[in-house]
């Protein structure tokens, strides 16, 4: 089930999710520290993750699942979203390079014809990158923020997720280790919180993120074109005479 755009909208300008994006902003440039030139598309809720990336990249553009809903980003200059299906993306084949998944693949209920649409409109040197819901995360089991909806993923289960719909996983990467709390006090922590996660609880991070590449080799069942069943035809057989 998708969350409306509104409400995640509006989480992002909590001071908690302010800091929550400032942390998955940093693990995203770890992952992916160069996108100089290349086209990058964010589907799903990914505009708080893309604007690091607009005056570096060549392109960027959001699109936003119709169930979610979609707002104007960015506020300032020409409107760069699009309000779209899911399993039907108006882009031509292999015409991105990076694609970035936020609050897309715990909400679906087409995943497996999301991401194969992903697939179709990455270029055959493109990386794709999944921010899901951690299943051992706190933040999973609360619905306060956007990432208490949906369905959670472990790190495996994710990583499965990608090698049964024609991706190869190249890395994976958590964050959110500070508990989705109001409190000023742990909030303003969280920088320290962060590092001591990374280091000692890395099964308890509120979002697993994990980057894989396009498999073009390897045929997958959940791509193969699927054949039209045969029906059966009566054929006429010729008559033998009986003997008397």
């Amino acid at each position: 089930m998708w969350s409306d755009v509104v409400d995640i909208r509006d989480f992002y300008e909590t001071r908690l999710g302010l800091m929550a994006r400032h942390l998955l902003r940093r693990r995203i440039r770890q992952m992916w520290p160069d996108l100089g030139g290349l086209t990058v598309l964010g589907l799903g809720y990914a505009s708080p993750f893309l604007r690091q990336f607009t005056g570096e990249a060549g392109r960027v553009i959001a699109l936003m699942p119709a169930p979610q809903g979609v707002l104007h980003w960015p506020q300032e200059g020409p409107n760069l979203t699009a309000l779209v299906e899911e399993t039907d993306l108006p882009l031509p084949d292999a015409s991105m390079d990076r694609v970035l998944l936020a609050h897309a693949v715990e909400c679906s209920e087409h995943l497996r014809d999301m991401l194969k649409e992903a697939w179709r409109v990455m270029a055959g040197n493109g990386r794709l990158l999944v921010i899901a819901p951690n299943r051992r995360g706190i933040w999973a089991r609360t619905d306060r923020t956007p990432f208490g909806s949906g369905h959670p993923f472990s790190p495996p289960q994710l990583s499965r997720l990608m090698r049964d719909n024609g991706f190869t996983p190249v890395q994976v990467g958590r964050a959110l280790y500070l508990p989705p709390t109001t409190s000023r006090w742990l909030i303003g922590s969280a920088q320290t919180i962060e590092r001591v996660g990374e280091r000692w609880f890395q099964r308890f991070a509120g979002a697993v993120l994990i980057e894989a590449r396009k498999e073009i080799y390897a045929v997958r069942p959940s791509l193969r074109k699927k054949i039209a069943p045969r029906r059966p035809v009566l054929v006429s057989l010729p008559q033998v005479a009986r003997p008397l």
